[in-house]
């Protein structure tokens, strides 16, 4: 693999492991407490679902690419020719392709899930008596919001991870050919 390429990679992935840190650490420590109609109200990301599946996805995203990072350092360092002519190493490549789609898929699903949920709490929903939270609690719903956006700006930094995977996976195989590794 071409060594700028592998550079390019790092530091996305280093980009992308901060941005996913920060929108799970945003939501998971915003907290507002509130008094209302004589009752102490506190509210966290625990009272939506979709913010709590958020945190947890945002954390494992992160954690991944934390390992994928190691990967690529690793691989940057201590690289052997031989190892791209190997089926360990195309089945390598195939796994990081597969598992960076999915990462990116399910980040993206959990924060489109994650901005429903922000939307009905902005505007309440008087069918089923849900009250508009963010009339009550401004600064939670700010966090939630700069929250949501570092998820979708990580879904773009990812989002461009998978298209180094892709080329990564498919510059082993041969234009002529479909789907038949190039001999080299």
């Amino acid at each position: 693999m071409d060594f700028s390429i592998q550079k390019i990679e790092a530091f996305l992935r280093l980009c992308a492991t901060l941005v996913l840190g920060l929108t799970a650490c945003t939501l998971g420590l915003s907290t507002q407490s509130k008094l209302i109609f004589y009752i102490h109200r506190k509210i966290t990301f625990r009272d939506l679902h979709a913010l709590e599946c958020m945190v947890y996805v945002a954390s494992l995203a992160a954690v991944y690419n934390l390992l994928q990072l190691s990967r690529c350092v690793f691989s940057t360092y201590y690289s052997n020719g031989n190892l791209n002519k190997s089926n360990k190493y195309l089945s390598w490549v195939w796994i990081c392709y597969l598992l960076d789609q999915v990462v990116v898929y399910l980040t993206l699903a959990t924060n489109s899930a994650a901005v429903e949920h922000s939307i009905l709490a902005i505007t309440g929903m008087k069918e089923f008596q849900w009250m508009k939270w963010c009339n009550r609690f401004t600064r939670f719903c700010f966090q939630v919001g700069g929250a949501i956006v570092c998820g979708y700006v990580a879904c773009a930094l990812m989002a461009s991870l998978t298209f180094i995977s892709a080329f990564n996976l498919f510059r082993l195989y041969s234009p002529q050919k479909f789907l038949r590794l190039k001999h080299s």
